[in-house]
Protein backbone atom coordinates (compact mmCIF):
# COMPACT_ATOMS: atom_id res chain seq x y z
CA UNK A 1 0.00 0.00 0.00
CA UNK A 2 1.45 3.31 -0.77
CA UNK A 3 1.77 5.55 1.52
CA UNK A 4 -0.76 8.28 0.45
CA UNK A 5 -3.06 5.41 -0.18
CA UNK A 6 -2.36 4.46 3.70
CA UNK A 7 -3.01 8.06 4.69
CA UNK A 8 -6.07 8.28 2.80
CA UNK A 9 -7.33 5.35 4.81
CA UNK A 10 -6.44 6.75 7.96
CA UNK A 11 -8.74 9.93 7.60
CA UNK A 12 -11.57 7.65 6.48
CA UNK A 13 -11.39 5.93 9.74
CA UNK A 14 -10.56 8.34 12.10
CA UNK A 15 -13.34 10.08 10.77
CA UNK A 16 -15.50 6.92 11.42
CA UNK A 17 -14.43 6.01 14.52
CA UNK A 18 -13.92 9.58 15.96
CA UNK A 19 -10.36 8.01 17.42
CA UNK A 20 -7.57 5.99 17.23
CA UNK A 21 -4.79 5.23 18.57
CA UNK A 22 -1.34 4.96 16.95
CA UNK A 23 -1.05 0.93 17.89
CA UNK A 24 -4.83 0.07 16.24
CA UNK A 25 -3.42 2.24 12.97
CA UNK A 26 -0.02 0.38 13.44
CA UNK A 27 -1.85 -3.16 13.63
CA UNK A 28 -4.70 -2.43 10.91
CA UNK A 29 -1.88 -1.12 8.64
CA UNK A 30 0.63 -3.82 9.32
CA UNK A 31 3.47 -0.87 9.59
CA UNK A 32 5.37 -0.03 12.01
CA UNK A 33 4.16 2.69 15.11
CA UNK A 34 6.70 5.09 13.76
CA UNK A 35 5.23 4.99 10.39
CA UNK A 36 1.50 5.47 11.62
CA UNK A 37 3.23 8.48 13.56
CA UNK A 38 5.05 9.90 10.76
CA UNK A 39 1.62 10.00 8.40
CA UNK A 40 0.00 11.39 11.45
CA UNK A 41 2.25 14.42 11.08
CA UNK A 42 1.99 14.96 7.81
CA UNK A 43 -2.38 14.71 8.13
CA UNK A 44 -1.98 17.05 11.08
CA UNK A 45 0.04 19.26 9.07
CA UNK A 46 -2.39 19.19 5.98
CA UNK A 47 -5.53 19.73 8.24
CA UNK A 48 -7.26 16.55 8.32
CA UNK A 49 -6.60 15.13 11.49
CA UNK A 50 -5.83 16.12 15.09
CA UNK A 51 -2.98 14.72 16.87
CA UNK A 52 -3.62 13.36 20.57
CA UNK A 53 -1.17 11.68 22.95
CA UNK A 54 -0.87 8.31 21.31
CA UNK A 55 -3.50 8.90 18.44
CA UNK A 56 -5.22 11.03 15.91
CA UNK A 57 -8.98 12.23 16.47
CA UNK A 58 -11.46 13.77 13.39
CA UNK A 59 -11.87 17.29 13.95
CA UNK A 60 -15.97 18.48 13.24
CA UNK A 61 -17.19 21.58 14.37
CA UNK A 62 -20.56 20.15 14.55
CA UNK A 63 -20.47 16.87 15.68
CA UNK A 64 -18.34 16.29 19.00
CA UNK A 65 -16.54 12.63 19.56
CA UNK A 66 -18.35 10.56 21.13
CA UNK A 67 -18.59 10.00 24.73
CA UNK A 68 -16.68 6.71 25.51
CA UNK A 69 -13.95 8.35 23.01
CA UNK A 70 -13.59 11.46 25.55
CA UNK A 71 -13.41 9.94 28.08
CA UNK A 72 -10.30 7.70 26.86
CA UNK A 73 -8.49 10.94 25.09
CA UNK A 74 -5.71 13.04 27.39
CA UNK A 75 -6.59 10.93 30.83
CA UNK A 76 -3.58 11.82 32.40
CA UNK A 77 -3.92 15.64 31.03
CA UNK A 78 -7.13 15.43 32.74
CA UNK A 79 -6.20 13.79 36.10
CA UNK A 80 -3.24 16.22 36.92
CA UNK A 81 -5.71 19.47 35.94
CA UNK A 82 -7.96 18.03 38.17
CA UNK A 83 -5.52 17.29 41.21
CA UNK A 84 -4.65 20.55 41.03
CA UNK A 85 -7.81 22.18 40.46
CA UNK A 86 -9.50 20.88 43.75
CA UNK A 87 -6.31 22.28 45.82
CA UNK A 88 -8.17 25.63 45.73
CA UNK A 89 -11.47 24.03 46.60
CA UNK A 90 -11.90 24.85 50.77
CA UNK A 91 -13.52 22.30 52.67
CA UNK A 92 -17.60 23.06 52.99
CA UNK A 93 -17.85 25.47 49.78
CA UNK A 94 -20.55 25.18 47.51
CA UNK A 95 -19.80 24.31 43.38
CA UNK A 96 -21.99 23.84 40.23
CA UNK A 97 -20.30 21.50 38.10
CA UNK A 98 -21.73 20.60 33.96
CA UNK A 99 -21.10 18.01 32.03
CA UNK A 100 -17.95 16.54 30.41
CA UNK A 101 -15.21 14.15 30.93
CA UNK A 102 -12.49 16.72 32.61
CA UNK A 103 -15.05 17.91 35.15
CA UNK A 104 -16.07 14.35 35.62
CA UNK A 105 -11.85 14.05 36.98
CA UNK A 106 -12.55 17.43 38.52
CA UNK A 107 -15.23 15.49 40.50
CA UNK A 108 -12.94 12.43 41.49
CA UNK A 109 -10.33 14.47 42.71
CA UNK A 110 -13.07 16.10 45.39
CA UNK A 111 -13.28 12.88 46.82
CA UNK A 112 -11.03 13.67 49.59
CA UNK A 113 -12.98 17.27 50.48
CA UNK A 114 -15.43 17.32 53.35
CA UNK A 115 -18.70 18.81 53.77
CA UNK A 116 -19.25 20.13 49.86
CA UNK A 117 -22.96 21.14 48.47
CA UNK A 118 -22.68 20.68 45.10
CA UNK A 119 -25.47 21.15 42.17
CA UNK A 120 -24.73 19.59 39.12
CA UNK A 121 -26.53 18.38 35.87
CA UNK A 122 -24.16 15.59 34.96
CA UNK A 123 -25.45 12.35 36.53
CA UNK A 124 -21.82 10.91 36.24
CA UNK A 125 -20.46 13.42 38.67
CA UNK A 126 -23.67 13.22 41.06
CA UNK A 127 -23.36 9.58 41.07
CA UNK A 128 -19.45 10.21 42.02
CA UNK A 129 -20.12 12.23 44.87
CA UNK A 130 -23.04 10.92 46.28
CA UNK A 131 -20.41 8.44 48.01
CA UNK A 132 -19.47 10.71 50.41
CA UNK A 133 -21.75 10.81 53.27
CA UNK A 134 -20.79 14.38 54.08
CA UNK A 135 -21.48 15.57 51.07
CA UNK A 136 -24.69 17.28 49.22
CA UNK A 137 -25.58 16.66 45.99
CA UNK A 138 -28.13 18.16 44.38
CA UNK A 139 -29.12 17.04 40.39
CA UNK A 140 -30.75 19.54 38.48
CA UNK A 141 -33.88 18.69 36.61
CA UNK A 142 -34.39 18.58 33.04
CA UNK A 143 -34.17 16.24 30.12
CA UNK A 144 -31.38 13.54 30.17
CA UNK A 145 -28.93 13.19 27.66
CA UNK A 146 -28.72 9.17 27.40
CA UNK A 147 -24.59 9.60 25.59
CA UNK A 148 -22.86 10.85 28.36
CA UNK A 149 -25.81 11.45 31.36
CA UNK A 150 -26.08 15.34 30.90
CA UNK A 151 -29.45 17.28 31.90
CA UNK A 152 -30.47 19.92 29.48
CA UNK A 153 -33.03 22.28 29.31
CA UNK A 154 -35.61 25.07 30.15
CA UNK A 155 -35.96 23.34 33.57
CA UNK A 156 -32.49 23.03 33.77
CA UNK A 157 -31.71 26.53 33.59
CA UNK A 158 -34.72 27.24 35.89
CA UNK A 159 -33.41 24.95 38.65
CA UNK A 160 -29.50 26.38 38.83
CA UNK A 161 -31.10 29.87 38.71
CA UNK A 162 -32.13 29.42 42.00
CA UNK A 163 -28.50 29.67 43.54
CA UNK A 164 -25.30 31.14 44.36
CA UNK A 165 -22.89 29.41 44.90
CA UNK A 166 -18.91 29.94 45.43
CA UNK A 167 -17.06 28.17 42.59
CA UNK A 168 -18.50 27.12 39.40
CA UNK A 169 -16.78 24.29 37.72
CA UNK A 170 -16.77 24.75 33.67
CA UNK A 171 -15.47 22.26 30.99
CA UNK A 172 -15.11 23.21 27.48
CA UNK A 173 -14.79 21.36 24.42
CA UNK A 174 -12.94 24.10 22.75
CA UNK A 175 -11.13 27.68 22.95
CA UNK A 176 -10.50 29.89 19.88
CA UNK A 177 -7.03 30.94 20.43
CA UNK A 178 -7.75 34.37 18.53
CA UNK A 179 -10.80 35.84 19.80
CA UNK A 180 -10.68 33.90 23.18
CA UNK A 181 -14.45 32.49 22.57
CA UNK A 182 -15.49 29.37 24.82
CA UNK A 183 -16.95 26.53 22.55
CA UNK A 184 -19.47 24.03 22.54
CA UNK A 185 -21.74 21.67 20.60
CA UNK A 186 -25.15 21.31 21.99
CA UNK A 187 -27.16 24.70 22.51
CA UNK A 188 -28.78 23.23 25.24
CA UNK A 189 -25.72 22.56 26.97
CA UNK A 190 -23.96 25.84 26.66
CA UNK A 191 -27.30 27.83 27.98
CA UNK A 192 -26.99 25.64 30.99
CA UNK A 193 -23.44 26.75 31.50
CA UNK A 194 -23.89 29.77 30.77
CA UNK A 195 -26.39 29.82 33.69
CA UNK A 196 -23.80 28.10 35.82
CA UNK A 197 -21.20 30.98 35.02
CA UNK A 198 -23.66 33.81 36.01
CA UNK A 199 -24.63 32.47 39.20
CA UNK A 200 -20.93 31.51 40.50
CA UNK A 201 -18.87 33.93 42.21
CA UNK A 202 -15.57 31.83 41.20
CA UNK A 203 -15.38 30.83 37.58
CA UNK A 204 -12.69 27.57 37.12
CA UNK A 205 -12.12 26.72 33.05
CA UNK A 206 -10.36 22.83 33.06
CA UNK A 207 -9.59 22.44 29.82
CA UNK A 208 -6.51 20.31 28.41
CA UNK A 209 -4.37 21.55 25.40
CA UNK A 210 -6.02 19.80 23.29
CA UNK A 211 -8.84 22.18 23.07
CA UNK A 212 -6.64 25.15 22.20
CA UNK A 213 -7.48 25.54 18.64
CA UNK A 214 -9.99 23.14 18.33
CA UNK A 215 -13.53 23.84 16.45
CA UNK A 216 -16.77 23.88 17.72
CA UNK A 217 -20.08 25.75 16.42
CA UNK A 218 -21.91 27.23 19.89
CA UNK A 219 -20.24 29.70 21.56
CA UNK A 220 -20.67 28.98 24.96
CA UNK A 221 -18.78 32.79 26.28
CA UNK A 222 -15.71 33.99 26.84
CA UNK A 223 -12.32 33.70 28.62
CA UNK A 224 -12.89 36.77 29.97
CA UNK A 225 -15.63 35.51 32.13
CA UNK A 226 -13.32 33.25 33.84
CA UNK A 227 -11.45 33.66 36.58
CA UNK A 228 -9.37 31.17 36.43
CA UNK A 229 -8.04 28.32 33.67
CA UNK A 230 -6.63 25.46 34.79
CA UNK A 231 -4.44 23.39 31.87
CA UNK A 232 -1.86 20.64 31.35
CA UNK A 233 0.23 23.47 28.74
CA UNK A 234 0.98 26.65 28.31
CA UNK A 235 -1.81 28.50 25.70
CA UNK A 236 -0.71 29.69 22.24
CA UNK A 237 0.72 33.31 22.60
CA UNK A 238 -2.47 34.81 21.68
CA UNK A 239 -4.52 33.35 23.95
CA UNK A 240 -1.54 34.45 27.14
CA UNK A 241 -2.47 37.99 25.74
CA UNK A 242 -6.10 37.96 26.06
CA UNK A 243 -5.94 36.48 28.98
CA UNK A 244 -3.74 38.93 30.82
CA UNK A 245 -5.71 41.55 29.26
CA UNK A 246 -8.98 39.86 31.18
CA UNK A 247 -6.71 39.29 34.13
CA UNK A 248 -7.58 35.59 34.00
CA UNK A 249 -5.40 33.55 36.27
CA UNK A 250 -3.49 30.49 34.54
CA UNK A 251 -2.54 27.24 36.67
CA UNK A 252 -0.28 24.96 34.37
CA UNK A 253 -0.91 21.62 35.97
CA UNK A 254 2.07 19.91 34.98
Amino acid sequence: MSQMTRQDRIVKLVKEKGYLSVDELAQIFAVTPQTIRRDINALVDSHQIRRHHGGASYDSSTTNVAYSTRQALQQEAKKRIAAHLVKEIPNNASLFINIGTTTEAVAKALLNHEGLQIITNNLNVATILSAKPDFTVIVAGGTVRSRDGGVMGEATIDFINQFRVDFGIIGISAIDPNDGSLLDFDYQEVRVAQTIIANSRNVFLAADNAKFGRHAVVRLGHLGQVDTLFTDIAPPEETLSLMKGYKVALEICD
